[in-house]
C-alpha cells in the first residue's frame, strides 16, 4: 500500500483547515509575516509542514497555537478541517 508524502505546503494545509477562502489568500497571509513554524519565523508559502509541527500565528486579534494532527487530502467540510489540528493552550 502506497502512502502519501510526509509533508504538505503550508499554504495548502492552511487552505485545508479553512483558514481562508482560497489557497492564494492563505499564501498571502503567510508571506505577509506573523507565522511561526516550530518557533521559527516563516514567510514562504511553500514551507513544508508535517504532522507534529506547531504553528503559531495571530488570528482575529488572538494568538493561536495549533499542533498539526493530520495533513489532509482535500479541503473538506469544517468538521473535517477541525480534525487536522488541535489548539495548544
Amino acid at each position: 500500500m502506497e502512502s502519501g508524502p510526509d509533508f504538505l505546503r503550508l499554504d495548502t494545509w492552511l487552505w485545508h483547515t479553512r483558514l481562508a477562502k482560497s489557497k492564494s489568500l492563505c499564501g498571502a497571509m503567510v508571506e505577509a509575516g506573523g507565522f511561526r513554524l516550530n518557533r521559527q519565523s516563516v514567510t514562504k508559502a511553500h514551507a513544508r509542514i508535517r504532522v507534529g509541527d506547531v504553528l503559531t500565528f495571530m488570528w482575529q486579534g488572538e494568538t493561536r497555537v495549533w499542533r498539526v494532527l493530520a495533513l489532509g487530502d482535500r479541503r473538506g467540510p469544517p468538521a473535517e478541517a477541525r480534525e487536522l489540528y488541535e489548539e495548544v493552550p
